[in-house]
């Protein structure tokens, strides 16, 4: 398996995740503003403006979820969450505006005919509902940074019993997400589990070994080698195993003294 094959399972496992909370805080978003009548809308039916807000915070999740993608590839969110909210609010602020002045006038205008010069009155109210989303969303998704070092006479982490029967008494090199399972990389072999790994790493604690990349936890003592390139690592392990280290675990693991 290359490092490339686990970095596309946790990019699906985190749109995943990350699409159905988007979805969620933004129809939520959109049930509050209709309630509270924003934005000067008190005077329409709450039918009315639920059918105005629903649908609108509906498409600001769908082109959120593409602006995350995006932003995600340049801004560590876990570590620069503020740096992440306002470029998210920045790239995002602008087409929303475009489709909310759109969708008023369908709305709201009886001759249904759209104003350009109108478009500027929705630049700041969007830009405020889009950072307020934002900093929810990214602040919600935001995961620590787990190490495990082994204890002296602790007790046998608790991983140790979900291991399949073939690889029973096996020593774990890596853990990896993959969709909705994990593989369990070991000395004889690997096998999935149907588990996630935010929930393992919590059973992981005993092993001596650390998180280092969203989709991978990784055993110490099975490092072998490490490379770097492109402001990147990566982890060589037993067996020829390659792990990704990312930037969100980089320093943690430095600190640790694992490179």
């Amino acid at each position: 398996m290359s490092a490339a094959e686990p970095a596309r399972d946790a990019i699906h496992i985190r749109i995943d995740r990350t699409f159905v909370r988007g979805v969620g805080l933004a129809l939520a978003a959109g049930v509050v503003l209709a309630l509270t009548g924003a934005f000067g809308m008190d005077e329409v039916s709450l039918a009315f403006r639920l059918a105005y807000w629903l649908p609108m915070m509906l498409l600001g999740a769908l082109w959120g979820q593409v602006c995350g993608m995006l932003i995600d590839r340049w801004i560590d969110m876990d570590r620069r969450p503020w740096l992440a909210v306002a470029a998210l609010t920045l790239v995002m602020s602008g087409p929303l505006s475009v489709m909310v002045w759109a969708a008023t006038t369908l709305f709201f205008d009886d001759d249904r005919v759209l104003q350009l010069a109108r478009l500027p009155h929705f630049l700041l109210p969007v830009t405020l509902v889009t950072g307020v989303v934002a900093a929810l969303n990214v602040f919600l998704s935001r995961t620590p940074v787990q190490t495990h070092a082994a204890a002296v006479g602790a007790a046998p982490a608790r991983f140790l019993d979900r291991l399949p029967p073939k690889l029973r008494g096996a020593t774990i090199r890596a853990v990896v997400s993959e969709d909705h399972y994990l593989r369990i990389h070991t000395d004889r072999g690997s096998d999935l589990i149907l588990m996630r790994l935010a929930d393992a790493l919590g059973e992981l604690e005993g092993l001596e070994g650390a998180q280092t990349h969203r989709s991978w936890w990784v055993a110490r003592d099975a490092v072998r080698s490490v490379a770097r390139g492109d402001g990147r690592a990566t982890l060589t392990l037993d067996g020829g195993l390659e792990a990704p280290v990312s930037r969100r675990y980089a320093k943690a693991l430095r600190d640790a003294g694992w490179y």
